[in-house]
């Protein structure tokens, strides 16, 4: 069974304790935080101080998503905020041992993501350190993207890669994702899914919460 990711992004920010608890309790097994800086993606989204406020509340595991220009300076900002999970951007920096490294260093798992034009053979090199590998299926900096279909051969690509290692780690995708184009990420081999307008801008979160389950 692949684990479900709800993307903060897309929930009603003046009610998000009530919508957090609302996907939780639907059973969701990460919750996808999407930090932006308008720099490396062209858009604005939060920081600690929600992060901060919503793990007082969920007992989901925090999967951050840090799509910011040198991210090492921000790792331990975002670990002590309640991330379990901390993903960076390849393109993002060129000390990609040093930011795994440092992310590990306090207690929290790695990732690192792709944009959909990146060669996902990038990861090669990572793979034995890696926790998590994200395969963004839709240009990263907005919500609401229709998922490019070409991704999903880069995450078959990513699958084989690693098998191939033998890596733990987690595969990841996100981007445009709903229940009618999961059976596609399904086949290509991904473990965990990140969907944001699909969930929370359902009528009903909770009950689409469950048939990404099903």
């Amino acid at each position: 069974m692949i684990k479900l990711a709800p993307s903060l992004l897309a929930a009603d920010f003046a009610r998000l304790e009530k919508d957090v608890k609302n996907i939780e309790f639907a059973g969701a097994d990460y919750l996808h935080l999407d930090v932006m800086d308008g720099l490396f993606v062209p858009n604005l989204s939060f920081g600690e101080p929600v992060i901060s406020s919503l793990r007082k509340i969920s007992n989901l595991v925090f999967d951050t998503h840090l799509m910011i220009v040198d991210p090492i300076r921000y790792v331990k900002m975002f670990a002590n905020c309640g991330s379990q999970i901390i993903t960076f951007h390849f393109e993002a920096c060129d000390n990609h041992k040093e930011v795994i490294d440092a992310i590990h260093a306090l207690g929290v798992k790695a990732g690192m993501s792709i944009k959909p034009k990146t060669d996902p053979r990038v990861f090669k090199p990572f793979l034995q350190d890696l926790d998590l590998v994200l395969v963004m299926t839709v240009e990263p900096g907005y919500g609401g993207q229709k998922l490019i279909p070409e991704t999903v051969e880069k995450i078959s690509a990513c699958r084989k890669l690693i098998d191939d290692a033998q890596s733990h780690a987690e595969l990841e995708a996100d981007g445009g994702i709903n229940t009618n184009n999961l059976p596609l990420l399904k086949e290509a081999g991904v473990d965990v899914v990140v969907a944001g307008s699909a969930v929370f801008r359902a009528e009903d979160p909770a009950a689409i919460v469950r048939l990404f389950k099903a």
